[in-house]
Parts: C-alpha cells; sequence; structure tokens
C-alpha cells in the first residue's frame, strides 16, 4: 500500500456517494445483451452464480480472527448460466469479491450491517458478492431487468438499501484510516499492475479455416465497418490486424468485446476469441509437423483449443488425440462438431496412464504438453481460466499477487510428471510444452529435469532442447532465443508465454555401413578401393541368387541412387576447386613464375624422382614413399586464392672483402621441393654490375619472379 494523499484531502473528495466506488466502473458496453445500459446492475442469476464461485474460492479465516463466517454449504439453488457471456461476468463479479474479502468484511462490521441483519450464514457468500457490486455502482438502486426473479437476491438486494447510508459512510472511514486515495491501492502492487494490463490488453480470436478462410472473414469484418491496420501500435476504434507470430491470429482493441459479439463470425465459430499464448502453441506444433503425423494432446485443455489444434491439422492426413475426457465428453463433441472438427479422437484415460506403446498413437510424432501452471504471467486471469478450463482455485492466489510455495511445488511435481512420460514415447519425435507462469521453477526448471531422464528399454535417441519454431519480432525474443526458448513477457499487448520445443538429437533415418562407405568413397577418402562394383565372386553369387523380398531390392536400389547422388555431389563441388597437382605453397607460386621467364622448365610440385622411376600408371595409387609425407586427401582439394608475394632483401657475402646487400630478386632460385636450395647462377648479374644499379638507384627487375 503506497499512501497518496493526507487525510483531510480525502475527507474532501468523498463527500458523495458517487466517489466511493472500490475499483472503476465496469464498461456498460461490457454488459450481457439482457441487460441494458442504463440499469447498473446484473440479472438475479448472476448473482446467485457469482455467490457459488466466491463460495468455493473465498480465504477462510483462523478462528480466532474469524468475525464472518459463510457456513458449510450454500443453501440456495444455483441456475446454470444461460450464456457464455453472464459465466464471465459471475466470475468476473466472484473475483473482484475475492480480492476485496477484507475490506467488504470490514465493512460489515463497522456499518453493523453484519451484526444486525438476521441473514443466515450460507447467504454470506450472495451478501458480499452483491454489496462489492453495489458500491461499484456508487451505491445507486439497481434498475431489475424483466427476468426470473430469484428470493434470496431480492431479499438482501433490499438489506443492503436500508444500509446504503451506513455502509457508505464506513467505506470513507476505511479509506480514511489507510491513508488511500482511491481503494485500489489497497491491493498489493502486482494486482494493481496486472489491472491496468488488462485493461489495455487486445483481444485475440483465430480464424477458424475448418468452416472459412482468413480473407473472408477479413472481408466481413471489413462490411461490419472495421478497417485493418498493420500494427498493433495503430489500433483504435473499429480496426483490427494481424498478428506478427501467427498466420490465422487477428487483434483487435479490448473495447470491440461487445461489437464482436454481435457479429455471426463469434456465433457461428468462425471466429474464436481466446489468449495468444494457447494460439502459440498450436502454432508451434504446426512447424513440426509433415503430412500424415498425428499430435497427442497430453492435458485437457478447453474445446477451443483442441479445435484450434484440430484446425491447424487438417492440411495433413494425422489426427489429434485428446487425453483425459473423463468428464464433459458429450458438452465438448458439441463445440467439437459446431466447429466442424472430424480429425478429433477423446481418450478417456489420463496421460500418464497410456502406455508409450499404445497402437493407437503408434503414428504420433508431436506431443503438446499444456499443464495446469500458476498462470502468474496472465492479466486476466478470469478470461484465462474460462476459455481454456483452468482452476478456479487459483484465483486465490492470483488476488493475492503471489502463489504458495506448497501449491507451486505441487504444479511442478505434476508438470515434471506430464513431460517426463512425454519424453518415454519411442516413436514421437518432438515435445512442445508450454506454461503461462513467470517462475523458472514451472519453466526451465522443469524442461532441465526432464532432458536428465533416460528411457530404458528403448533405442530411439534422446531429446535435446531446440530453438523456437515460431518467429521472433523484437530483441527480447532474440535474446530469449539465444537460450532456446521462447518467452513472452506480461505486458500492455499480450499476456506471459513460455515454450520450449524437445526434438530427437537424431530424427533421421539410421545409416547404414554401406552408406559410410559410400559417403566416403564419394569424398576421396578411400584411395584405390572401388565400392560401386562387387568382387567377381559376390557378382555370381548375386546372379546365382535371388531376392528373397521385394525390400531387399528396394534396399539396393537406395544404395545405388545415394552412391549416384554422393557422387554427383562431389563432382558438382570439386569444379570449384583447384585440381590435385595445383601448387600449394609460396615456392610453388615461385617456380610457376619463373617457368613465363625461362625457357627451362623448372621441377614441379610433385617429388623429384629417384634411380628414373617411372610414374605409376593410370588407376593405381601411387607408392607410399617415407620424404617427404604425401599430402592428405583434403590439402589436395583445398581451394587456393591468388597471393602476391613481396620478399625482402636478404644480405649475401660479395665478391672480394667487401660485402653489400644483394637481393634475392637478382638471382634465380633453384631447388627440389624434398629440400629446397638456393645458389647463384652462372646466368646471374655481376658484383659489378650489381653496384652500378645500387648507385644509379635504377632497379632493373623489381619482381623478376613474376
Amino acid at each position: 500500500m503506497e499512501p497518496r494523499s493526507q487525510s483531510p484531502e480525502i475527507g474532501a473528495e468523498i463527500s458523495s456517494f458517487g466517489d466511493l466506488s472500490i475499483s472503476h466502473k465496469v464498461d456498460p458496453s461490457k454488459k450481457s445483451p439482457a441487460v441494458s445500459a442504463e440499469s447498473g446492475g446484473y440479472p438475479d442469476y448472476v448473482y446467485v452464480h457469482a455467490a457459488a464461485i466466491f463460495f468455493t474460492i473465498h480465504v477462510e479465516k483462523p478462528v480466532d480472527r474469524r468475525l464472518v463466517r459463510y457456513g458449510d454449504q450454500i443453501s440456495f439453488s444455483v441456475p446454470e448460466a444461460k450464456n457464455e457471456i453472464a459465466q464471465h461476468y459471475a466470475h468476473e463479479l466472484a473475483f473482484n469479491a475475492l480480492k476485496y474479502q477484507d475490506l467488504l468484511e470490514d465493512i460489515m462490521i463497522d456499518s453493523c450491517f453484519y451484526l444486525s441483519q438476521s441473514i443466515p450464514d450460507d447467504l454470506t457468500s450472495l451478501v458480499v458478492v452483491m454489496l462489492y457490486d453495489f458500491q461499484d455502482r456508487k451505491f445507486l438502486p439497481r434498475a431489475c431487468p424483466e427476468e426470473e426473479e430469484i428470493e434470496e437476491v431480492r431479499d438482501v438486494e433490499k438489506c443492503l438499501l436500508r444500509y446504503r447510508t451506513k455502509l457508505a459512510a464506513a467505506l470513507a472511514r476505511c479509506r480514511i484510516k489507510h491513508n488511500l486515495l482511491t481503494i485500489d491501492y489497497i491491493l498489493p502492487e502486482s494486482v494493481r499492475k496486472k489491472q491496468e494490463r488488462a485493461s489495455t490488453l487486445p483481444l485475440y480470436a483465430w480464424v477458424n479455416t475448418m468452416k472459412t478462410s482468413l480473407e473472408d472473414v477479413c472481408c466481413t469484418l471489413e462490411k461490419e465497418g472495421f478497417s485493418e491496420v498493420k500494427s498493433i501500435s495503430q489500433l483504435g476504434g473499429l480496426t483490427f490486424c494481424l498478428d506478427p507470430h501467427c498466420q490465422d491470429l487477428l487483434v483487435f482493441p479490448p473495447h470491440l468485446k461487445a461489437d464482436l459479439y454481435r457479429t455471426k463470425l463469434l456465433t457461428e465459430y468462425k471466429l474464436i476469441i481466446q489468449d495468444k499464448s494457447r494460439s502459440l502453441a498450436a502454432h508451434s506444433v504446426k512447424a513440426l509437423l509433415t503430412d500424415d503425423d498425428d499430435v497427442i494432446m497430453a492435458n485437457l485443455t478447453s474445446g477451443y483449443t483442441i479445435a484450434h489444434m484440430a484446425a491447424l491439422s487438417t492440411l495433413s492426413t494425422g489426427r489429434v488425440w485428446v487425453c483425459g475426457v473423463s468428464q464433459a465428453r458429450e458438452e465438448l463433441q458439441e463445440i467439437l462438431s459446431h466447429m466442424e472438427c472430424k480429425n478429433v479422437k477423446l481418450l478417456p484415460e489420463s496421460f500418464t496412464d497410456i502406455e508409450p506403446t499404445d497402437p493407437r498413437l503408434q503414428k504420433a510424432k508431436v506431443i503438446l504438453v499444456m499443464p495446469q501452471c500458476s498462470a502468474t504471467g496472465v492479466s486476466n486471469p478470469v478470461e484465462f481460466i474460462l476459455n481454456d478450463s483452468g482452476d478456479a482455485g487459483l484465483l486465490q492466489d492470483l488476488c493475492q499477487g503471489s502463489i504458495s510455495e506448497d501449491k507451486l511445488n505441487t504444479l511442478v511435481r505434476q508438470q515434471l510428471q506430464d513431460l517426463i512420460h512425454a519424453v518415454k514415447f519411442p516413436k514421437a519425435q518432438a515435445v512442445v510444452y508450454c506454461t503461462c507462469s513467470v517462475h523458472p521453477e514451472e519453466n526451465e526448471g522443469v524442461v532441465r529435469k526432464a532432458l536428465l531422464f533416460k528411457p530404458e528399454g528403448t533405442k530411439a535417441q534422446p531429446y535435446r532442447l531446440s530453438p523456437p519454431v515460431l518467429p521472433l519480432c523484437c530483441m527480447s525474443e532474440v535474446d530469449n532465443a539465444r537460450e532456446n526458448y521462447f518467452r513472452l513477457g506480461p505486458c500492455e499487448r499480450a499476456n506471459g508465454c513460455f515454450i520450449a520445443v524437445l526434438t530427437r538429437e537424431d530424427s533421421s533415418q539410421t545409416v547404414t555401413v554401406k552408406d559410410v562407405l559410400a559417403r566416403a568413397a564419394a569424398k576421396g577418402l578411400l584411395e584405390g578401393i572401388d565400392t560401386g562394383k562387387p568382387a567377381k565372386k559376390e557378382r555370381r553369387k548375386a546372379k546365382a541368387s535371388v531376392l528373397p523380398s521385394s525390400s531387399a531390392s528396394a534396399s539396393q536400389a537406395r544404395i545405388a541412387e545415394f552412391l549416384s547422388r554422393e557422387r554427383k555431389t562431389t563432382s558438382s563441388s570439386s569444379s570449384l576447386l583447384l585440381p590435385a597437382k595445383a601448387c600449394t605453397s609460396s615456392h610453388a607460386l615461385l617456380r610457376a613464375g619463373q617457368r613465363a621467364r625461362t625457357p627451362k622448365p623448372t621441377p614441379s610440385s610433385l617429388p623429384a624422382k629417384k634411380n628414373g622411376s617411372k610414374p605409376p600408371p593410370a588407376g593405381r595409387p601411387p607408392e607410399r614413399r617415407a620424404h617427404p609425407p604425401r599430402a592428405r586427401p583434403e590439402e589436395r582439394a583445398s581451394a587456393l586464392k591468388p597471393v602476391e608475394l613481396v620478399l625482402p632483401p636478404v644480405m649475401f657475402p660479395g665478391c672480394g672483402q667487401s660485402r653489400s646487400p644483394l637481393p634475392l630478386s637478382f638471382f634465380r632460385w633453384k631447388g627440389t621441393s624434398g629440400h629446397s636450395q638456393t645458389s647463384l647462377s652462372p646466368s646471374s648479374l655481376s658484383v659489378s654490375r650489381h653496384r652500378e644499379a645500387l648507385r644509379s638507384g635504377v632497379v632493373l627487375h623489381p619482381r623478376p619472379w613474376l
């Protein structure tokens, strides 16, 4: 808590009910279509639903500090949410009441409302959520919509209206007591920052390509009055843009949620509003798929995430296997049928209970692990939990700005168990691990521990950490990619996200001995060994025998094709290199220059012949010599660059008693490749002529070796 002003100023500011709101007023455009903007309230069933949620997530205080009792269970019936919007408002109302639970209880005690009103304990949760909405409406009465009336809601509302003055005074005293400019500052700083980011967080919606296309959706939006901009920074009004990471993801300003729900794109499941982190995980899997690969979703997430993975997999003939679908199976199947997902298979077993050698999953090449996480990188936890089937119990920790150590350790153990089980599948070639947490224990810590695990009884290659498969759009993403992680920090444009891609160290086919020998022969490493044709005895045996199956002939054809391909590759690359007889030293360059100036050819760069030996016939490797050592194949195949050599003058003894510097350029070079020697040729310049050249300053041959 940070004091912002002194008590006299605060007392002057709270002279009316309009200044007593705990949090920012809810945008009327975000209300349910069943509630008018002028009503300033929710239908009765929304309050009942919110009270039931708050009862399950409220903080139970110790007995010695418990002044407000909530009972053991709720006695009123809870109707089902009529639509997704009503469900969202019920969760949001319960979460806001949870954030200000201590404050609301203090108001009820200070105003004597809790002690004077004979309200059963099982209705206390309903009182708390309605009190939060009452002060949020600045203690004004609710315009009751024409909906089904619930008796408990109307009774609590009448009690709150009778005590409205005392409740407002208690709220004012609380602000003065804590010396706060706004009641929002009673919350932890991390929670306040999340609230600020959530108010500016854009809406992300992916296009269901199983029912429409990106072009059709953009045309429909333009007909509805929307206009496309180039980047997120240009969003405002009725605008949208394409996401830089995902090709089927559209971004909208945060205030257009109600406008989008009024379009047919959302009601017909052509456009799905969901957090960006779910789309990033699905696109990471898509980048690793081939034509007929299956995908395993290890954790049960929302139907939207499953449908998005299925939509991205429609380009191939593979299927999406979803594990742990034991409850709400019919509801999930209904959502998938509305979205026209036909390549999804639901498994009732949990992921850790499925054997890695299960015959149903042998075509699965990529496993997507999205375990339950702390969601500490999410700025709008209510929408995240609703859209991704998260644990509502996490709201209790998120409203406090931190997660308990015990709960964090429990989450880490479950995450590590899922990831280790994923690397046990022998046919899988990649694992994608995704969380929305900012804790390293849930991210890098789990990945490092899983990489240390080595499955027993399998010949599959171990896993390694691979670079991100998503495009990198800023320097922070590039810095994280150096650690082979894709990470988005929570900001005003997106929630936090962590993605790690694990791939096999060698996912290619096993290289046989013949392939290794053929590759070595094509590169010239096996001199004098012919690997293209078998021996005579082998050829006779091959003619006499018939291959037992077509697999053997296919193997021979593959080897022949590999040999041809390797030789072609080597011949094309060798055209860029110098011949094997090219000069490879500065002495050879000098000899080449002298051959151009003198009629007598100098010895070649090859070793000098001894005892009149003849050169070896073509096709036969040369005999091994002890001196000098034969050049290695890679030295003969190395490319040479033109080099200009300028040799400095050396001191050489002259004729008689006088000595003068004689440049090496005035003498011819003689020697062999075995041991180089320098000597004065009889045809060299005389010493007297050399002295005259020195006195006159004229250089006869500046660089005669060129």
